[in-house]
């Protein structure tokens, strides 16, 4: 199936879980930090272009989070472990929305405020794209958004798990992959 024409006029990009924990932590993953330099060039020139920046945070209440059951204590909420990662410069000009669960929709403020932004594109980036990213993709299509994903800014544990989480985007949520060349070409002049 060949890629729809993109079209990045009111988007936003989600970053999902592009945390201490995440990236260096509890839950390090080194895939994660390889995509750290291409994620904070693409929130910068997302920045530049006047794209809304949505940081979708993990922050767990610890011993009541059934995520902790099953992956242990992580980015537990008020805690180091919990804060974007310093490279990526979240300001006060970017959106952060905490979540206890996998999805960045489930049980939060995300719907609105995307919403009051007028958002009808998500650029989905971050940790994992199996997992976190998918979830958050499901329920960004479930309500209405339609889904991209920047293949350079987004990985899982394993080149296998980002594999099935890309194709699992594609196939269920006709969500294509772009580097960020594409993306930031696509940008809206602002």
């Amino acid at each position: 199936m060949e890629k729809k024409q993109l079209n990045l006029e009111n988007s936003a990009i989600l970053v999902v879980d592009m945390l201490n924990d995440f990236v260096t932590g509890a839950l390090a993953c080194d895939r994660g930090k390889a995509i750290v330099p291409a994620t904070a060039r693409l929130l910068d020139a997302a920045r530049e272009a006047g794209i809304p920046v949505i940081f979708c945070n993990d922050a767990h209440l610890p011993g009541i989070d059934n995520e902790l059951k099953l992956w242990g204590d992580h980015a537990l909420a008020g805690t180091p472990g919990a804060e974007v990662i310093p490279e990526l410069k979240a300001s006060d000009k970017d959106y952060i929305v905490p979540k206890r669960r996998y999805s960045g929709f489930f049980q939060t403020d995300l719907d609105i405020l995307l919403r009051e932004l007028g958002v009808k594109t998500v650029i989905m980036t971050g940790l994992h794209a199996h997992m976190c990213v998918r979830h958050t993709s499901a329920d960004a299509y479930q309500l209405g958004y339609n889904v991209v994903v920047a293949k350079e800014a987004t990985d899982s544990f394993t080149e296998e798990d980002y594999n099935i989480g890309i194709a699992y985007l594609k196939t269920c949520y006709g969500a294509d992959a772009y580097s960020n060349d594409e993306l930031i070409a696509a940008f809206p002049a602002k």
